[in-house]
């Protein structure tokens, strides 16, 4: 055996998808080529300034979107958002709060809650005398 190995690659969309960023607001340098697995370790450890950027201001994809807004991509999809919104968008969605953001922030609040009994009651069950399981 060699201690070879080679450079892990990924297509750029993976890459972006990674880092958080909508691929086509990236340069036509990221889009065009492919990244290795050191470079998109070095683009999270220090990003350039073209990365801190579209990380501040976007536009973002839809789970950046959804996450910042509080909802799920679904919920995304219910109020009618398809396309990437920019930091300003997203802001001003939540200024205005409109009635189907409230709605799916709402269900998203109950699919957390839910979440967080299911995961509780496990625990009660694995402690409970379930000495079967190891």
């Amino acid at each position: 055996m060699t201690s070879h190995q080679s450079a892990q690659t990924m297509k750029p969309a993976t890459a972006a998808k990674k880092l958080g960023v909508y691929l086509e607001a990236t340069p036509a340098e990221f889009r065009e080529g492919v990244v290795s697995r050191d470079e998109l370790n070095a683009l999270q450890a220090d990003p350039p300034a073209w990365l801190r950027d579209l990380r501040r201001d976007g536009p973002h994809p839809r789970p950046v979107v959804a996450a910042r807004l509080g909802i799920s991509i679904s919920g995304l999809a219910r109020g009618g958002i398809t396309d990437p919104l920019t930091t300003e968008q997203i802001d001003a969605l939540k200024q205005d709060s409109p009635e189907w953001l409230v709605r799916e922030r709402a269900t998203q609040a109950e699919v957390r809650k839910e979440a967080v009994r299911l995961k509780d009651r496990r625990k009660e069950q694995e402690a409970g005398g379930d000495s079967s399981r190891s």
